[in-house]
Formats: structure tokens, C-alpha cells, sequence
């Protein structure tokens, strides 16, 4: 009798379980994901919002997973679909070879994902690279435009910068070692709190994007790599070759923001979420609308 209960609860699970997939995934879907910084996770909703658009397709965000390394891992193993990432990154910090020139870096990060069966597209249209940025009034005062510049200073100055930054080859290690930059001090930070940080004199000096929303906020001058020692960061899609297949027409709807978003409008639309608080949801829709994507 026992036998009998167990084998009819164990069918019982199984009946219940097929049946709980068949309601939460629908056919038609697929999950895009992004980091855990504003312009990540903007990206996302512009690419998820415009395959909804045109394609019908059911799109479920994961957002907010965490720095490059989480979010890569993630879509190598097949946990998400598509995602927005970087140029540079992906070559340098994922695959550890070395970057060139702006097409260059472009051409060996297709190369180089598609061994992992990813296709990465064209660019979204801007460069979103690593720099400095101090308060302009001491910038001005001891004549620090570039890099080189800082470097004679440095040690009198405490750095506020992302973990991340801290620890990836091209970040932190490398800049100090091409520029010869000693800090005062290093803290470590998420990206959000730099600008406060800074704000409230807690730190000196932060690492900033050139697309950072909140550089429209405060009085910071942003400082020239010189040297040019960081590579391009151009932003592209990523999609599983696979999830491309199971939908042809998705690489070409995704193509379609090649070249559409310059430094200067994702530099706007972080800071409509990071300054003036509005939803993500609400700027991507935005975007799409005043590019001509989706209807108003």
C-alpha cells in the first residue's frame, strides 16, 4: 500500500510540475539581462521593449545581476538570452587578449564570442569608456587637464572607484602602472554613491564613465587619457546564436539600433534615472518613441 501511495504522489508531481511550466513559459519568450548600473539596464529595456514591439515576443527582464563577470557567466551558460555589454570588456576582461583600434576591437569581440555560441552585433553608436573626474575649481587651480597631468598630484588624492574597476586587468592595475598613479588612498564603492561620495569631499578623485548621467549634475572636470591606455568601450547587443535561430528575424530587429544612441543621448537618458528619478521602463519607451521605433 505504501509502494502505491508513493508512485501515485510521485505522478502527481510530475503532472503538476508540466503543467505549472506550460503556465509561467509561454513559447514565445526569451529573457534579456543586464549589470547592475543604470545604463545597463536602460539598454535592456530598449532592446526588450523594441523586440515586444516588432516581434510579438514575450520579454522577461533580469535586472540588476551584478557586475560584467555575473552577467557574462550567466549568458554563456544559457541563463539569459540577450544583453547590452562593451567592446573592450569583452576582449580584455572576458578573454583576456588584447584590444586595437575601434573596428578592430569590434571584429575580434565577434570573433571571439562566437566560440561560445554568441553573436555579438554592431554598436549601439557611442564609445563608454573609463576616465577621472575631480572638482573643477581644483582642477583648475593645479592646471590638471589630462592624465599625465594627475599623475604628479596623485598622491595627495584619495580615489573613490567601483569594485569592479579596482580589480579588472584593464581597470585599475594597468592605469596605475602605464600613468604611474599613486593614490592616497583607494576606496572601493558602488558606481552610484561615487557621485555623493565626491559631493561630500569623502573622496577626492573618482573613475567615471563618459556616459555618467550625474557628470551633468556636479562640478567635475573630466580628465583626458592621454595616453590612450584604456580601449574603445563601444556598446553593442548580445544574443545567443541559438535564441537567433529559434527567431531569424530578431538579429535583424536588434540591428536596427546600430548606430542610433551617441555618447551625449545615453549620457542624457542615465541622467533622466540617475538625477531626475525617472523609471527606466519610461526613458527606453521614450528613446524608442522619439527615434521613430514604436508610435507615441
Amino acid at each position: 500500500m505504501t509502494k502505491k501511495i508513493i508512485i501515485k504522489s510521485i505522478l502527481l508531481l510530475l503532472v503538476v510540475t508540466s503543467l505549472t511550466g506550460c503556465i509561467f513559459k509561454t513559447e514565445d519568450s526569451l529573457i534579456v539581462g543586464s549589470r547592475n548600473n543604470t545604463e545597463s539596464i536602460i539598454l535592456s529595456n530598449i532592446m526588450g521593449q523594441l523586440i515586444e514591439e516588432k516581434l510579438g515576443i514575450d520579454v522577461t527582464y533580469k535586472e540588476n545581476l551584478g557586475g560584467s563577470n555575473v552577467v557574462w557567466n550567466a549568458m554563456v551558460n544559457g541563463h539569459i538570452d540577450v544583453i547590452p555589454d562593451y567592446t573592450g570588456t569583452i576582449v580584455i576582461n572576458y578573454y583576456q587578449e588584447t584590444a586595437g583600434n575601434a573596428d578592430e576591437t569590434l571584429a575580434k569581440t565577434k570573433e571571439l564570442v562566437a566560440v561560445d555560441g554568441i553573436t555579438a552585433l554592431n554598436s549601439f553608436g557611442f564609445n563608454n569608456t573609463y576616465t577621472l573626474a575631480l572638482d573643477e575649481d581644483e582642477a583648475e587651480q593645479l592646471n590638471i587637464k589630462t592624465f599625465s597631468d594627475f599623475a604628479k598630484v596623485s598622491n595627495d588624492f584619495v580615489l573613490g572607484a567601483v569594485f569592479e574597476f579596482i580589480d579588472r586587468p584593464d581597470g585599475l592595475p594597468g592605469f596605475q602602472k602605464e600613468y604611474d598613479i599613486q593614490f592616497k588612498d583607494v576606496k572601493g564603492m558602488d558606481h552610484g554613491i561615487m557621485y555623493r561620495s565626491i559631493n561630500a569631499k569623502e573622496v577626492d578623485v573618482i573613475n567615471s564613465y563618459t556616459t555618467d548621467g550625474q557628470l551633468q549634475m556636479y562640478n567635475l572636470r573630466v580628465l583626458e587619457d592621454d595616453k590612450a591606455y584604456f580601449p574603445p568601450y563601444h556598446a553593442l547587443p548580445l544574443a545567443r546564436t541559438e535564441i537567433l535561430k529559434q527567431y531569424p528575424e530578431l538579429e535583424e530587429v536588434l540591428l536596427q539600433l546600430a548606430g542610433k544612441i551617441d555618447e551625449t543621448t545615453m549620457q542624457m537618458m542615465n541622467a533622466k534615472v540617475d538625477n531626475e528619478g525617472m523609471m527606466v521602463e519610461t526613458v527606453a519607451k521614450e528613446f524608442l518613441q522619439d527615434a521613430g521605433f514604436i508610435s507615441k
